[in-house]
């Protein structure tokens, strides 16, 4: 075989093995890829799409916002509520929901407060808002997005730009959330949980911490039901 014969074969098999390489990194990197997407439509579920939604359908967009999202709150330490705390708080949601009929604008800026005081109690940041819901967004994927309805509405209500309806359904919508936030923990290897009396409330509790900076304002309580 002749020298130029030699060097096209020699030139040709490293095009080849750079060929084959490439393709191989490629695979290795959309299979590492295909898992991170997996794992993280597993951990947020329906908070997954809405991600991606926000970032006009831009994937990797949306997985870098969810990744830093876990990066800041993944570790957070959930404090648990006392069972004083706990009726306090469901107490205070059945009046914000008695008040709605009278007047359901400042109903949904109670609830809307009520969460946010909630959140801060169970140990998510409460300094601003967004901090505060993408923290949330970690533990509570399938339930947050209530919490972002009912913030809308009460800013809305308080401009005078909802309507009654918008106002039930977000409050109705936020309630998972508070569920989810109010209930007490697991005992035993069944899952069982101690009982816990849910008081009939005959006015509105005093709030018992401090109110977060950012939620909307509502005012004294009336009479009603949802």
């Amino acid at each position: 075989m002749s020298t130029g014969a030699s060097i096209t074969v020699v030139v040709a098999a490293v095009v080849l093995v750079a060929a084959l390489a490439a393709a191989l990194t490629a695979g290795f990197v959309r299979a590492r890829g295909g898992g991170r997407n997996r794992a993280l439509r597993r951990r947020f579920g329906p908070e997954y799409d809405l991600t991606v939604a926000r970032h006009s359908g831009d994937t990797r967009a949306a997985e870098r916002e969810l990744d830093e999202r876990l990066r800041r709150h993944g570790r957070l330490k959930i404090q648990p509520l006392s069972g004083e705390l706990r009726e306090r708080y469901v107490a205070e949601w059945a009046g914000v929901q008695e008040e709605f009929i009278e007047q359901p604008a400042r109903a949904t800026a109670d609830a809307d407060q009520l969460l946010a005081r909630l959140a801060h109690d169970r140990g998510y940041p409460s300094e601003r808002y967004d901090e505060q819901v993408a923290a949330l967004s970690v533990h509570h994927a399938g339930s947050v997005q209530g919490y972002r309805q009912l913030h809308a509405a009460a800013l809305r209500g308080r401009e005078g730009r909802a309507d009654t309806e918008e106002l039930r359904e977000a409050v109705v919508h936020a309630r998972t959330l508070f569920e989810d936030l109010v209930k007490p923990p697991h005992h035993g290897a069944d899952g069982t949980r101690p009982h816990t009396h849910t008081p009939t409330p005959t006015h509105a509790p005093t709030p018992t911490s401090t109110q977060a900076p950012w939620a909307v304002r509502g005012g004294n309580r009336g009479r009603g039901d949802i």
